[in-house]
């Protein structure tokens, strides 16, 4: 039930929408996004952040949530575990049953290694589901993988590892024909060719989508073909920690039964942390669109046994997530709505930024015209937010467009009776993405730790300091298969050594040492919403 001053603004909207529909709203240039995110981007608000103090990325800026967990206690301290008792003796382990984990273990499966997949929930239970909008590749006659590196160089604000990101859009057009092959539906002209679109910050149409379920129908042939391939998947187990050998690289890692507590010890001569994102440590107490595991694992794991990130201070704010109804705060409102012609207004219908800024740019604009300009809308829950003028969308490509374009955004809504061809939405930034990761070089591997390899959101340094639309489904796709291909190749080559948790130990002292006393454990696992303090 929408309240009677959203009703009245409501009016305002409409009102205004006729003098809205074609008008060519100006971009910001450089100075204005500069001056606007310091001001309202969460990333910049410094009570959200501390400083490492050992470790790494010692002296270094993390969010709170994070930095509390990177210099927690390990679950292992203090236990008693044999080591030589091992459960699982597999060439490649990949952690974490998202898309990434899924392309590096079907590629390391092609090249020949024997392959499991640990994943603390179900496979596909991951980020990759939660992705609506698409997945960007040049790979039309009036683009070029050229043209994609600059708008992301850009987006990112010129940030990016450049051989990370020249990975990603050089071998986009192959994991789209690659995902293609594999049975992806992808949206299609009549006469076969792909429908493709703009994104924010994008100069060319080059989002590839699947309606609005663009993640779920990746995740679907992905998980379908592990399936098939006879991979042996895990489901219910967590990584816990690394294990290490004598020699200092990657041995494997100690797993827990989610549901029985045990431990089991998982050797591998290659592991591969693709665990996904962190929205479910709300930082700065923000919703979040993430799926309910994504608590920043395998940052953790990597940096205990010293591998550093590289951005940890960055965050993606999604401009877009739902501020109402209640029952769906902080759920995903696809970027493709704004795509395909819906716009941002405020509560008297004004269009406050041209509709595809980059997403840290339009995530700054919502908050600052929710809070100093006082041009939200309110909602029943004490918060704000700002209308996405849904019924433009049809206004401009005509009857049938949403249902057709965006059916399951259609749903979600009409489940809570909000016809969104017949009223706009409402808004507000949503914890989104996971900018900064373990950092990586060109063939996955992180810098230090021989073996230890890296994939999908858990990566810092292929995006920057901000990504575009539609790039996180294409890095899973991109760098999942090269770590898996590289996995394989190199599994051929190790020799472990005794297997060790010394570093363990090391970390519980280097933390007596800098003066950290708490008694949280990490990882987290899952968050802690049954029991406040449960960790």
């Amino acid at each position: 039930m929408l309240t009677q001053e959203m009703l009245d603004s409501i009016k305002k909207v409409e009102a205004t929408r006729p003098s809205r529909i074609g008008a060519d709203l100006r971009r910001m240039d450089a100075d204005e996004k500069h001056n606007l995110l310091k001001q309202y981007h969460p990333d910049y608000k410094e009570s959200g952040f501390s400083t490492l103090v050992m470790g790494p990325n010692k002296g270094e800026k993390v969010p709170v949530e994070l930095g509390e967990l990177l210099q927690a206690n390990s679950r292992l301290l203090g236990v008693d575990l044999d080591l030589n008792q091992i459960d699982y003796d597999v060439d490649v382990l990949v952690i974490g049953g998202g898309g990434a984990g899924a392309s590096a273990a079907i590629e390391a499966h092609k090249g020949g290694a024997n392959v499991m997949i640990a994943t603390k929930l179900r496979i596909g239970d991951a980020n990759t589901m939660m992705a609506e909008g698409g997945i960007q590749a040049a790979d039309k006659e009036n683009d070029s993988p050229q043209r994609h590196f600059l708008d992301a160089f850009g987006g990112g604000h010129y940030a990016a590892k450049p051989e990370l990101l020249k990975k990603l859009v050089m071998e986009a057009p192959e994991a789209i024909q690659w995902l293609n092959d594999l049975g992806v539906m992808f949206d299609k002209n009549p006469d076969g060719t792909m429908v493709t679109t703009h994104g924010g910050g994008t100069s060319r149409k080059r989002m590839h989508a699947c309606a609005d379920y663009s993640g779920a129908e990746i995740m679907r042939v992905l998980r379908d073909e592990v399936i098939n391939r006879g991979i042996t998947v895990v489901d219910f187990t967590s990584a816990v920690e690394l294990i290490l050998d004598d020699k200092g690289q990657v041995a494997g890692a100690v797993l827990q039964n989610m549901e029985t507590g045990e431990y089991l010890v998982a050797r591998a001569k290659v592991v591969i942390i693709a665990t996904g994102g962190a929205g479910r440590l709300h930082y700065q107490g923000f919703p979040t669109s993430n799926h309910y595991g994504a608590t920043a694992d395998g940052l953790v794991l990597g940096y205990r046994v010293g591998a550093p990130l590289l951005y940890q201070d960055t965050i993606q704010y999604h401009p877009t997530g739902v501020a109402y109804p209640a029952q769906l705060f902080g759920a995903l409102v696809t970027e493709k709505v704004r795509s395909v012609g819906a716009m941002l207004v405020n509560c008297d219908g004004e269009a406050f930024m041209h509709p595809l800024e980059t997403r840290d740019v339009a995530a700054a604009s919502i908050i600052r015209e929710c809070s100093d300009r006082g041009k939200g809308v309110p909602t029943p829950g004490g918060g704000f937010g700002v209308w996405l003028d849904t019924p433009m969308i049809e206004m401009i490509h005509g009857k049938g467009t949403i249902e057709k374009r965006i059916p399951a955004m259609l749903r979600m809504y009409l489940n809570y009776d909000i016809d969104m061809r017949e009223v706009p939405i409402l808004v507000y930034p949503t914890l989104h993405y996971q900018n900064g990761g373990l950092e990586i070089n060109a063939d996955c591997a992180t810098k230090t730790i021989h073996n230890l390899m890296v994939a999908g959101e858990a990566v810092g340094g292929i995006h920057g300091r901000n990504r575009l639309m539609g790039n996180s489904l294409l890095d899973i796709i991109v760098f999942g298969r090269d770590a898996g291909k590289a996995a394989a190749a190199r599994c051929n080559e190790v020799e472990l050594g005794t297997m060790t948790l010394e570093h363990v130990e090391k970390f519980a002292k280097e933390l007596e040492e800098a003066g950290v006393h708490n008694d949280k454990v990490s990882p987290l696992l899952l968050p802690p919403y049954a029991h406040e303090g449960r960790h």
